[in-house]
């Protein structure tokens, strides 16, 4: 009987936790304004778009990080936006603004991977703008870090 009462709980465990990864993946993270439609997106739903990933070092951790995400260039790309100011804002409000320009191939990715796992809001997640720091010096300044945000959770393209 302590077998068979062992296994529900077991069973109504595994079932609670694969629930409730199956509802944060229906949870919007990220919202975008943009051509005058607004429109979210889940995890999956960014996952779906073509991943970038790159290794570099930050200000803000320890040694070499990699970062996997949606580069900002294709998520514009996706969504038709072909000028304006990028408007990122955080989930405590920060807001900074990021060229159009910085918006390339080789630039900055919305990160929701750090060395393969999933950022949390205590990991600066669960999206995080990340440029390829290591990878060009005109990333390693003041301006470029302002512009790193994470826990990032709107855009709006003006």
């Amino acid at each position: 009987m302590r077998l068979k009462n062992s296994l529900s709980a077991a069973f109504a465990l595994i079932l609670a936790l694969a629930t409730n990864a199956q509802a944060q993946d229906d949870v919007t993270v990220l919202r975008v304004a943009a051509n005058g439609v607004e429109q979210e997106f889940t995890l999956a739903e960014l996952q779906a778009l073509p991943e970038q990933s790159f290794e570099t070092t930050t200000i803000w951790t320890e040694g070499p990080q990699e970062f996997a995400g949606v580069s900002l260039k294709t998520l514009l790309d996706h969504l038709t936006v072909t000028h304006g100011d990028i408007n990122a804002t955080a989930i405590n409000d920060y807001t900074i603004t990021i060229p159009f320009e910085d918006a390339t191939r080789a630039g900055p990715i919305i990160a929701y991977h750090m060395n393969g796992d999933e950022m949390t809001r205590r990991g600066k997640g669960p999206l995080w703008i990340v440029y390829p720091y290591d990878s060009d010096l005109k990333y390693q300044t003041e301006t470029i870090y302002s512009r790193s945000i994470w826990q990032l959770d709107r855009i709006t393209i003006e």
